[in-house]
């Protein structure tokens, strides 16, 4: 069995603190709840999506950490921002908490990845990874997706690292990368074209970091686009 076979076979069902996750969800970006909203009790939400009170915790726990909601001392939690309805069908029933914690995996990875890219590119690095820059910005002007083009550039910061191991990771997960950058990508071609520039800056920003060999410059923005990619899934559009 090969790594990406036991990665596979060792995925749980989805926890069902992140199914009820899932649900609040899409209570909120259908407008059940809206923002600035109080959310039900714990007591009544748990009556309502027929699951214990630790489930329901559980569960707004993790969309506190999404910056979904937030808590007022004493008030209870309310609602901070209504994300798009496709971020629920874009990726499979139960794994929308997975897909943000995988942004938080990445951000640490890929970080490590930019800064290390940085301190070891070689020419044939740096000619690959303004060749998957270019076509990406070539998607960005014809109005594509760009997930692929998107992913290809990682891919190749990953490569000039010279370290065979931040690529052989990437390739066991490329199913998850996948999903996240479809995700945030699709739901970047419905925002303004300001908002698209904004995101491929910040490829800009990490690519020039890393031909500076400025390794923390490198470090700091590829974290930072992570964190942000992770923040445009729940921001609406």
């Amino acid at each position: 069995m090969n790594k990406p076979e036991l990665i596979a076979s060792q995925r749980q069902d989805p926890r069902f603190s992140d199914i009820i996750y899932e649900k609040i969800v899409g209570m909120i970006a259908d407008g059940r709840f809206p923002v600035n909203e109080r959310l039900p009790s714990e007591t009544n939400l748990s009556t309502m999506l027929g699951a214990s009170r630790p489930v329901v915790r559980e569960a707004l726990e993790k969309l506190r950490a999404d910056q979904l909601i937030v808590s007022r001392k004493g008030s209870g939690s309310y609602v901070r921002q209504r994300p798009d309805q496709s971020v629920l069908t874009e990726v499979p029933v139960g794994s929308l908490a997975d897909v943000q914690r995988f942004f938080e995996f990445r951000a640490g990875l890929e970080a490590e990845a930019a800064s290390l890219a940085a301190k070891n590119w070689q020419m044939q690095d740096k000619s690959l990874i303004e060749s998957r820059f270019d076509e990406l910005e070539a998607c960005l002007q014809r109005g594509d997706l760009g997930a692929k083009e998107d992913q290809a550039l990682h891919d190749a910061i990953a490569l000039a690292t010279g370290n065979q191991f931040h690529t052989l990771v990437r390739e066991w997960f490329k199913p998850h990368i996948a999903i996240g950058m479809s995700v945030t990508r699709s739901l970047s071609l419905k925002r303004t074209p300001a908002h698209v520039r904004a995101v491929q800056d910040e490829h800009a920003e990490i690519v020039a970091a890393i031909f500076a060999r400025d390794e923390q410059r490198a470090h700091g923005a590829m974290k930072t686009h992570i964190l942000n990619a992770r923040a445009r899934m729940f921001q609406g559009v």
